[in-house]
């Protein structure tokens, strides 16, 4: 019953979202109050109909309610609570549902806390997201319906990909998601923007928070990625180009762009055009990802479905929306004239420098994604873009937009002269410079990643830090630390993310620099050494899990003799799902994590054991950590909430068409 009443509100919701559609544009070109009060209460019956739909999703995968096919496909009895849950979404269709939840929860935030949107906007903005939803609604119920029956329920289910079953992945697709769908809102406000043509230094302020909290999300998200991989496949790397990997990437470069642009908007009323343009393309690159992720169109280590039927509908969607936007934007570009001029040394020019490295750079991505399916599909040959293309070439636009950063977030509006930025700068460049020489002289015989990433990331702190230091004006130092402390939050998130960025860079540098690897066939009791850490195979042991089979070894990290902690890898086979996974023991450390994995028993004896040291590991996920606090501290400032400044805007009267 409860199943039926999850689908039935699901159909609802779909109809719920035609309606705010349709009614509230009708209503904003015909100035009918009335009929644009109605985008409101449609945006909220919406997220409370899909929230229904969610709930009866999750609660027949937490009652192992087997008459559902999802359910089947894609839980156990015997599965851990916690895995149940994600097991709501960790597949296509649960995922689907999860999406349009995250598009109506949007929809429904704008509804509620953008009160003080001009009215045409407001409606003509949920409007816009709801035709988003409606999209997405028809998507989930007519290829991909998670509350399809069996007419014939199996006794247990077939159990959640053992991969999958895992906490860094039971949060990694919520947080994702939210990055992905929040985009979708500031495509709606763009496109809302367009249709009112009008785009001025207010839309700028009632944009940047939308695309703030979506940027957030997508480092959180792509953080906690990026940790799973490192601990959960056993291979010891935190990133490898895969294509999922790059679909959520090239969203989060086109966010940060459009998040530098909407200030130049809102402080100048310049790259107006350009600010427009990325948020579409921004939500664009999202639908590209869902496309990637769940057409088969390109091969991928943890792509959600490969049905060519649901590629040609996701493809649809995305011709329509892309579509429809870039021919009203190329119908609009003459309206859009920017009021504030700059010099070419100025803080516009820093951030306009900005926006084409990020854009540049995500171009670079998606041309190395993409083009093994264009290889395939134009010159019939099977290609394989790896690591080393995306390396080379991604590389050398963060090693600039790294110099750039400390000096543009220095440089004041309109004009500026450079020669003052880089005098405040002189101490930052060279603690950074003695830096990346102090890690040049330790290495020998290896390559500039280390002493380079490690200069950028010193740079990239110390300038923060002086930034900061820079608005605090003269005094004495307890003086001007009081001042710092009374700063804007927003301006201490932009430092503090700037800082996370130092920090990613460092640790990014560390582990591809100076990371050492053994791999050898251990005897129990057999010691063995890697980067002057001693490790001992004490025992092998069979561990039955709660779904699981394990093989778990026992090994003991020493160095210099004294005991440090107690190793415990496991390779596990799921009985269900006849799939093994790898587990990785980690020791953690500031500087540095020793990284044991245990391989399959020997015909001579002894166990294959792999082992790494991998140098500021850690640091990478800490500064993404701090990056997306940067942005919360930017967010909690009362100056960019949502409809923050819109009074200004209101007092001004509904704009002309």
């Amino acid at each position: 019953m409860i199943t039926e009443l999850g689908h039935f509100a699901l159909i609802l919701a779909f109809l719920t979202a035609l309606f705010g559609a349709i009614v509230p544009l009708i209503g904003a070109h015909k100035r009918w109050q009335g009929w644009m009060a109605m985008s409101e209460p449609a945006a909220i019956a919406q997220f409370l109909l899909t929230l229904a739909a969610f709930a009866a999703l999750t609660h027949a995968f937490v009652t192992s309610d087997f008459s559902l096919r999802l359910v089947v496909l894609n839980s156990h009895s015997a599965k851990p609570l916690l895995y149940k849950f994600s097991g709501v979404w960790g597949n296509h269709e649960g995922s689907m549902l999860l999406w349009v939840l995250i598009v109506t929860a949007f929809g429904a935030a704008a509804a509620v806390f953008g009160g003080n949107l001009p009215p045409t906007l407001r409606a003509r903005v949920l409007a816009v997201q709801s035709l988003i939803a409606a999209a997405f609604f028809a998507f989930s119920l007519f290829t991909s319906n998670p509350f399809l029956r069996l007419v014939t329920p199996p006794f247990d289910g077939q159990d959640l990909n053992p991969l999958l079953q895992d906490p860094g992945l039971a949060f990694h697709p919520p947080f994702l998601y939210l990055g992905y769908v929040g985009l979708s809102m500031t495509f709606s406000f763009a496109v809302a923007a367009l249709i009112e043509g009008r785009v001025d230094a207010a839309w700028g302020r009632w944009v940047r928070p939308w695309t703030l909290a979506a940027w957030i999300f997508l480092t959180i998200g792509i953080g906690l990625g990026s940790w799973w991989a490192y601990y959960e496949l056993g291979w010891g790397g935190f990133w490898f180009w895969d294509p999922v990997e790059n679909a959520s990437f090239m969203p989060w470069l086109i966010a940060a762009a459009l998040l530098h642009s909407a200030i130049v908007v809102e402080k100048r009323e310049s790259l107006k055009s350009w600010t427009i343009l990325l948020a579409i393309i921004a939500f664009g690159f999202s639908l590209i990802g869902a496309f990637i992720t769940r057409s088969g169109v390109i091969t991928s280590v943890h792509a959600f479905a490969s049905d060519p039927e649901r590629g040609v509908f996701l493809l649809l969607i995305l011709a329509g929306f892309m579509g429809g936007a870039l021919t009203l934007f190329a119908a609009r570009a003459g309206t859009m004239e920017a009021k504030g001029v700059f010099a070419m040394v100025s803080r516009e020019s820093a951030l306009l420098l900005n926006n084409i490295l990020l854009g540049v750079a995500a171009f670079v991505v998606f041309v190395g994604t993409i083009w093994p399916l264009v290889s395939e599909l134009m010159f019939d040959r099977k290609l394989s873009v790896g690591a080393p293309f995306f390396n080379t070439s991604f590389t050398p636009f963060m090693v600039v937009l790294g110099l750039i950063l400390p000096i543009g977030a220095m440089l004041p509006w309109k004009r500026a002269r450079i020669g003052k930025a880089l005098r405040s700068l002189r101490g930052a460049f060279v603690l950074a410079l003695a830096v990346g020489a102090l890690a040049f002289a330790l290495q020998t015989g290896r390559s500039a990643v280390g002493p380079v990433g490690l200069f950028l990331g010193a740079w990239l702190v110390s300038g923060a830090a002086v930034d900061l230091l820079s608005r605090t004006g003269r005094g004495g130092f307890a003086e001007r630390l009081r001042r710092m402390l009374r700063l804007p939050r927003a301006d201490w998130g932009k430092a503090v993310a700037h800082a996370g960025l130092g920090i990613v860079i460092t640790g990014i540098a560390g582990l591809t620099a100076w990371e050492a690897e053994d791999i050898r066939v251990v005897q129990t009791g057999e010691p063995f050494s890697i980067a002057g850490y001693d490790l001992v195979l004490n025992g092998v042991e069979s561990v039955q899990g709660p779904n699981y089979r394990s093989t778990m070894g026992d090994f003991t990290l020493s160095k210099n003799g004294r005991v440090i902690s107690t190793l415990h890898p496991e390779k596990r086979i799921y009985p269900v799902a006849k799939m093994p996974t790898t587990e990785a023991a980690i020791d953690g450390g500031f500087l540095r994590d020793i990284y044991v994995v245990i391989g399959d028993p020997q015909e001579g004896g002894g166990w294959a054991v792999r082992s790494y040291y991998k140098p500021l590991a850690n640091w990478i996920w800490g500064g993404a950590i701090l990056m997306a606090f940067g942005g919360a501290l930017s967010l909690s400032d009362r100056r960019f909430r949502v409809a923050a400044g819109a009074r200004r805007a209101t007092a001004t009267g509904v704009p002309a068409e």
